[in-house]
């Protein structure tokens, strides 16, 4: 796990313009031989939450997840990673809105686009339509975020949006919460719950 923590790191840095070797020689002592591309840290921790609930060790599977700090650095990632780099198979998820970047950044690194799984909206939105909003409100009484959220709502331009369209905004509202709630949300799912781009990946990998 340490050594994929490692390897993870070292190509962050690699796609951040420095030397690429320490990434070449983790990724054959490691054994990597699938990367997932993921928009940031918040969909990180959801891949990671579900991974250990369903008892997937993705790492000892050759799997390394990558937070890539924005949609818009997946040709970066995918060229380093794929066919024209290191040689990895190569998976991802997105938010519609960014689908694009993906199909671009995959196409130009030579890499198949049917490993690719997006989100409706975005993963909140999809963790927030299967749990359904009364039962994240339990989850966000258990952390002590309620008060927050019931503030949050009676604000005027809460209004006219629908309750689900409200708590993926309040999910956004504070750093760090969607990390800390991508991870919880994705926990309380139930085995028919899970959204179908995050049982779609798993699937795949």
């Amino acid at each position: 796990m340490a050594d994929m923590w490692a390897f993870r790191e070292a190509v962050i840095r690699w796609a951040a313009g420095e030397d690429g070797a320490a990434a070449g020689e983790l990724a054959g002592r490691v054994g990597v031989r699938t990367a997932v591309l993921l928009e940031g840290p918040s969909d990180l921790a959801a891949v990671e939450a579900l991974a250990a609930r369903h008892g997937r060790d993705l790492a000892a599977e050759g799997v390394c997840v990558v937070p890539m700090g924005g949609a818009m650095s997946v040709g970066r990632f995918a060229g380093l990673l794929g066919p024209s780099g290191l040689g990895l198979r190569l998976a991802g998820l997105c938010d519609e809105n960014e689908r694009g970047f993906y199909e671009r950044g995959l196409e130009r690194a030579g890499e198949p686009l049917d490993g690719v799984f997006v989100c409706t909206a975005d993963l909140e939105d999809e963790l927030i339509r299967a749990l359904g909003v009364p039962r994240i409100e339990d989850i966000l009484r258990a952390e002590g975020d309620l008060p927050a959220w019931q503030t949050f709502v009676r604000q005027p331009a809460q209004r006219d949006r629908t309750a689900q369209q409200r708590m993926r905004r309040f999910l956004g509202t504070k750093s760090g919460r969607k990390i800390h709630y991508g991870r919880l949300l994705t926990e309380a799912l139930g085995p028919e719950q899970v959204p179908a781009p995050l049982r779609n990946l798993f699937l795949h990998l």
